[in-house]
């Protein structure tokens, strides 16, 4: 709490989920739950027509929602923008399991001077992910 009453206390986040419009909402359903390994939390549906799904993996929240067009068909998406998602996982295991199941890596695992091993893809519409698990401390 901020005891200096001039000084307003700063933003307090307690949680960070991502909306994504897709092109394509049911071959973008299938590549976050087939490839990336995400799992269906809830589907949103408007006049009977599946519009958007929360998807979950872990603590990480996602939803992802049918574009309608009305910006046009063609406009870029994902520009400027990654999301990072980190995990205690083994990255070079979930890396090769994404590219069983037909993802395409745009970098392999690497370590990287800030302590962490990642690598980075991009969804059906060109969003950017990072994947990263931290490096064990050397001692």
């Amino acid at each position: 709490m901020n005891t200096n009453s001039t000084i307003p206390e700063s933003f307090q986040g307690s949680m960070l989920s991502v909306s994504l419009t897709v092109k394509d909402l049911d071959k973008s359903l299938a590549w976050y739950t087939d490839v990336l390994g995400f799992t269906i939390d809830r589907r949103i549906e408007r006049d009977g027509k599946l519009r958007g799904v929360a998807l979950k993996a872990g603590d990480v929240r996602l939803s992802i929602n049918q574009d309608d067009g009305a910006k046009g068909w063609d406009r870029i998406k994902g520009e400027g923008f990654s999301l990072r998602i980190s995990t205690n996982q083994n990255v070079d295991e979930y890396a090769n399991q994404i590219k069983a199941h037909g993802g395409i890596l745009d970098s392999e695992p690497t370590d990287m001077p800030w302590g962490v091993r990642l690598f980075r893809l991009k969804d059906l519409d060109g969003f950017k992910f990072s994947i990263s698990s931290d490096l064990p401390s050397k001692k």
